[in-house]
């Protein structure tokens, strides 16, 4: 089997990756938010995964080391609590989020005022907007 350049360039790049992202781990003040680490730690998975699957062993080894690199800093770099416990609270408040977004799309039978529409006149009203997370 004969190894594609392509293999080594991506592979290359994320050593590179891994390169820059150490200073992070090392770096026991830095915060990366969960909606920054979390989504680029599932892409490296499946990048790696992809990777593997058409026969590009170094780019997938390459992947691999990416994922796990921002899964440490989804881990022990996010604000709030340390460990995998971060994770699984994105993971909760991404379907809260979600949940709260299908019912706003959704029609309703409060005389065709939606949810979102009702949310926003208050929010104008008060002349505050909650932030999120």
């Amino acid at each position: 089997m004969e190894m594609m350049w392509q293999d080594l360039v991506f592979l290359a790049g994320s050593i590179l990756s891994i390169v820059f992202l150490a200073p992070t781990i090392k770096d026991a003040s830095a915060r990366v938010p969960l909606g920054s680490s979390v989504p680029s730690m599932t892409i490296g998975g499946i990048y790696a995964f992809t990777y593997g699957t058409m026969g590009m062993t170094f780019s997938a080894a390459g992947s691999i080391g990416v994922a796990v690199m921002w899964s440490l800093i989804a881990c022990y770099r996010a604000p709030g609590e340390q460990g995998m416990k971060n994770i699984l609270r994105f993971a909760t408040d991404l379907g809260r989020q979600t949940r709260d977004v299908v019912q706003i799309a959704l029609p309703t039978t409060d005389g065709g005022q939606g949810q979102a529409q009702t949310q926003s006149q208050t929010e104008h009203q008060s002349g505050h907007q909650q932030s999120a997370d």
